[in-house]
């Protein structure tokens, strides 16, 4: 995918979009093949601190007492010495990341004691704060409100727009086309990539979530509903049309 752009990564539940980015993240070994992320291996890549990681929030254990900000200063490890002392920019990057998110006011709070929307977006604040060329966000919609997520999105293309490139994980089909430029559906394999709007299709929906996928037909088109998914992405086709 182009620097400087957005990709979904689509499929359902055991697919394999939470093995892959823990694969780019030097969790687990590939077992074939490799992997390059902007053109360096992925060991030499983190390193560098190009690539930064949004988590799942059941890979989190939140009962480990740990204030907001410093969780947002975690980002800035990677560069500092030995001792992780912050300096004064760290400082001040972590309180620039922190007001982008919409969270300064919470920075002395525990974040076991956040709502989920809340804790989604210091993550976010600790990616940012980190200043990574590349995020992957693992489900980052879960568990958040409308807002939450609007806010979340308008971030991302913040974001985008000052070159940073971002891998998406997501359920959330009916925000797919609303800020991602690419597509890439998993079933254990890559079923279809591509630009959104030739590869977000009801017909490549079906083979990526064939078994899950329920229709309900609408007046001028169909609700494509996936039995998990929060937001049903609404597909052009005519009433009437195939089913």
């Amino acid at each position: 995918m182009p620097r400087g752009s957005i990709a979904a990564l689509v499929g359902v539940n055991g697919s394999g979009k939470s093995t892959l980015f823990k694969a780019l993240m030097g969790f687990v070994r590939v077992g074939h093949g490799e992997i390059a992320i902007l053109g360096q291996p992925v060991n030499r890549a983190l390193r560098q601190n190009l690539v930064a990681y949004v988590p799942q929030s059941e890979e989190v254990d939140w009962s480990f007492p740990v204030l907001v900000e410093d969780v947002v200063m975690m980002g800035r490890y990677g560069h500092m010495g030995w001792l992780r002392r912050a300096k004064p920019r760290d400082r001040e990057i972590v309180d620039t990341a922190l007001a982008r998110v919409g969270m300064s006011e919470y920075r002395h709070r525990q974040i076991g004691e956040l709502s989920g929307g809340q804790k989604k977006r210091v993550f976010l604040a600790r990616a940012i704060a980190q200043q990574g060329q590349v995020i992957l966000l693992d489900e980052p919609f879960t568990g958040v409100d409308v807002q939450t997520e609007a806010r979340i999105i308008s971030l991302l293309r913040e974001l985008r727009d000052e070159g940073c490139t971002m891998l998406v994980s997501t359920h959330n089909l009916g925000s797919v086309s609303e800020f991602c430029d690419y597509t890439v559906m998993v079933k254990g394999t890559v079923l279809a990539s591509g630009p959104t709007e030739t590869t977000f299709t009801a017909e490549n929906l079906e083979r990526a979530f064939s078994g899950v996928l329920r229709h309900v037909a609408l007046t001028g088109g169909e609700a494509q509903v996936i039995t998990d998914d929060e937001r049903p992405f609404i597909s052009r086709r005519a009433a009437g049309g195939p089913r």
